[in-house]
């Protein structure tokens, strides 16, 4: 059974998150030949307070 952990900054609507569950289910479910209803896909929000690029936090831009 494929577990995919996708990791977002807060903010994403409930549409936004549900069509990224079906199409990486289905991506998933295409590359690795396992029944799509044996994908799972787990979506972790963060902070923009607890994330950082080239040295800044991205809340502080």
């Amino acid at each position: 059974m494929p577990i995919v952990t996708v990791k977002l900054l807060e903010g994403r609507s409930d549409d936004q998150k549900r069509a990224l569950v079906e199409k990486v289910t289905a991506a998933v479910s295409e590359t690795t030949n396992a029944p799509a209803e044996k994908v799972a896909v787990i979506i972790e929000e963060m902070s923009p307070n607890h994330y950082g690029v080239a040295g800044k936090r991205v809340s502080d831009s």
